[in-house]
């Protein structure tokens, strides 16, 4: 066999190797995507009516909380960008990673410091190898998150939220995060949404006469008790849109990369064949040609 034909064959079943681990992991992927979509379904009708709920509260009271009030001069800002701990997910990671990053240019076009929060070691990567500061990272549940690991990371933005900026350097103004938002199998945009001060912006205003809202005990301890859970819930269903953003995204790659491993067999295939058949043409040449000279030299002594 010739060198050029058993090379041919070593890529080939190379590539049959990798062919293999792709379509598993597409098929992972496919899986796994179903439960991330029903687990979005779920989520997203708690997070649309408590920020409702909220915006209720914040629209019918004369009260200045705290979470609802921008301040007059806002001096630092964070920044809560989502994305993968594994790769093989195509652009996924770094589209949020690009968004995030022109959500903080913007923010530092205004003389905000920013504060970044990252969750994935995509993004804690990305900034490590450019000796960026981190405030607090999350990894290990990108793919599977929990409403624990949200509340954990609530947790940690809303007391940066709630401690003085200008006097702590933990302090914030202002919250905001990067999500992918998942909106089909095909289609998933990364999106930038300011959480604090709470932006009034997701519901319609009723047309006619407003209701009657009566707050117990007070609007200001309503707040302070939903806020939390709002930060909670849009942090939560973020992380499941992402999740199952990223799993669409892998299957799209892996699936990618099995066609394009079919088709590199297909190419390698026509290539060995061709060698193959080359070596056999040399062979008969060979042989011809040997079978001619015997018979010259054998008419030749006659």
């Amino acid at each position: 066999m010739g060198a050029q034909l058993r090379i041919y064959r070593r890529r080939m079943r190379s590539v049959k190797a990798t062919k293999k681990i792709t379509k598993a992991m597409e098929l992972i992927s496919a899986s796994r995507i179903v439960k991330a979509q029903q687990r979005v379904s779920a989520s997203s009708p708690y997070a649309t009516e408590l920020t409702r709920a909220v915006t209720a509260v914040a629209s019918f009271s004369n009260t200045n909380h705290p979470l609802t009030t921008p301040h007059e001069n806002p001096k630092r800002a964070a920044v809560l960008v989502i994305t993968a701990d594994r790769g093989m997910a195509g652009a996924y990671s770094n589209a949020s990673i690009k968004e995030g990053d022109q959500l903080i240019a913007l923010l530092k076009e205004r003389g905000l410091d920013v504060s970044a929060y990252l969750v994935g070691r995509k993004a804690v990567n990305f900034y490590r190898f450019r000796s960026r500061t981190i405030a607090n990272s999350w990894t290990g549940f990108s793919d599977n998150p929990t409403y624990a690991h949200a509340k954990e990371i609530s947790d940690s933005l809303i007391s940066a939220f709630l401690a003085d900026s200008s006097v702590e350097l933990s302090g914030v103004d202002e919250l905001h995060i990067v999500y992918t938002q998942f909106k089909s199998m095909m289609t998933q945009t990364p999106e930038a949404v300011r959480m604090l001060p709470l932006e009034v912006v997701e519901t319609e205003v009723p047309s006619g006469l407003l209701p009657m809202y009566e707050f117990e005990p007070n609007a200001g301890e309503v707040l302070s008790a939903l806020l939390p859970r709002y930060v909670e819930a849009r942090v939560f269903n973020a992380m499941l849109q992402s999740a199952a953003s990223e799993h669409a995204a892998r299957r799209r790659a892996m699936k990618s990369a099995t066609d394009n491993a079919d088709e590199l067999i297909k190419s390698l295939t026509r290539l060995a064949n061709a060698a193959r058949q080359a070596e056999i043409t040399q062979e008969i040449s060979e042989i011809v040609g040997g079978a001619d000279a015997l018979a010259s030299a054998s008419a030749g002594s006659e």
